[in-house]
């Protein structure tokens, strides 16, 4: 078995999550990467919770299988250690507010003459260009400004997501421009410049409340409930919600026949469209049934019946869904001594004649690969 990025050495000069979690994609799938760290305190994501032996399991999940290297670039010694890296690296990754590599004398403009094959690789809060550019921005805040945030929770009390979706789709779509440059490469020979802003991605996700609100109404905020399917929303059973997604005609139907509620014929909710007019109503007929029994009874009912439906897991049994660990999407983070260290999620990407590990490599120690990476470069 291969894994389809060997061979790809990627420098990476990212910290927390956004750029790291772009590199982590990477690395599960073969490429070697270098972190570049601060010397001394490195990555600051090393001191986040949660804790073990003073060891940071987030670190660990989002840097699993990569290697550390401490440089100071006001160093001598360090700066051409780092060039003769660049001389050997493929795609060089960075997520710092534009300006702050160009002090370096590391920016686009300054490696392309030198490297005209790197790809390099940034994401930021608000991207390269546009009157906010240099603003700094949290996974929060793109959250808020991008409009997810009104849109969670309720009308009166938004919410943010409960992972940072702002951070994490910023990195899922610095791994597609990468790898969409690598591909441009393999025929011109020549590497892109990659920019990607969180604001931007966050707005990428809005699939729907886009085109709503250009043709309007706008969409709110309206809690588990889907904003142009239904029935598709939380519903309640006699020990409490479950999660219903019945929305097709078809999937009404049978969803009608395992209630036993002749709604199917019904006018009102002919279609999506009527049963959006009339969702409110819809909600309270079917609860009507569902409140009548135990959640387990519906799951099990409404599965056999083929409507799309499942129970709102906390994260504890997430751990445990035998659906996601038969597909090793929980695994084992080791240590340096080999033993199993951290849980992390696994990779959802599987693919022909690549193998799915159960455990993946440890995360780096600061620094913990400079003579490695020094044999690797030919020096001493």
């Amino acid at each position: 078995m291969s894994l389809p990025l060997a061979g790809v050495t990627i420098v990476d000069f990212s910290r927390i999550l956004s750029g790291p979690y772009a590199t982590m994609i990477l690395a599960d799938l073969g490429a070697v990467v270098i972190k570049v760290e601060r010397p001394g305190r490195g990555d600051g994501a090393r001191a986040l919770p949660p804790l073990k032996d003073g060891k940071s399991g987030f670190f660990a999940a989002i840097n699993r299988g990569k290697r550390s290297i401490a440089l100071d670039l006001e160093a001598e010694a360090d700066r051409s250690l780092l060039d003769r890296l660049l001389d050997r690296a493929d795609v060089l990754v960075e997520n710092f507010r534009p300006g702050v590599m160009a002090r370096h004398g590391l920016d686009w403009e300054a490696l392309r003459p030198r490297l005209p094959r790197l790809i390099y690789a940034s994401v930021s809060g608000y991207g390269q260009t546009g009157p906010d550019a240099k603003r700094p921005a949290y996974d929060a805040v793109v959250q808020a400004r991008g409009g997810l945030m009104g849109l969670t929770g309720t009308a009166d009390a938004p919410a943010r997501a409960g992972s940072s979706v702002g951070d994490l789709a910023g990195g899922m779509f610095l791994t597609h421009g990468i790898l969409a440059a690598l591909y441009d490469r393999e025929k011109t020979g020549r590497g892109r410049r990659v920019d990607i802003g969180l604001l931007d991605a966050q707005l990428a996700l809005m699939e729907q409340a886009v085109p709503q609100t250009a043709l309007g109404p706008a969409p709110q905020a309206s809690g588990t409930r889907h904003p142009a399917l239904a029935p598709c929303e939380a519903v309640a059973a006699s020990d409490g919600p479950f999660m219903l997604a019945a929305g097709t005609d078809a999937q009404f139907e049978r969803l009608c026949l395992a209630l036993q509620l002749p709604l199917a014929e019904d006018p009102r909710f002919a279609d999506n469209a009527a049963r959006l007019a009339h969702v409110r109503l819809l909600k309270r007929l079917i609860e009507a049934a569902t409140l009548e029994h135990p959640r387990s009874h519906w799951l099990s009912r409404l599965t056999a019946a083929g409507v799309p439906c499942a129970p709102i897991q906390s994260m504890e049994q997430v751990m445990k869904d035998p659906q996601l660990l038969s597909r090793n999407m929980i695994v084992d983070v080791l240590d340096r001594y080999g033993r199993a260290s951290f849980k992390a999620a696994g990779n959802p990407i599987k693919m022909s004649e690549m193998e799915d590990r159960p455990a993946r490599p440890a995360a780096p120690e600061l620094d913990g690969n400079r003579a490695d990476i020094l044999r690797w470069l030919g020096g001493d």
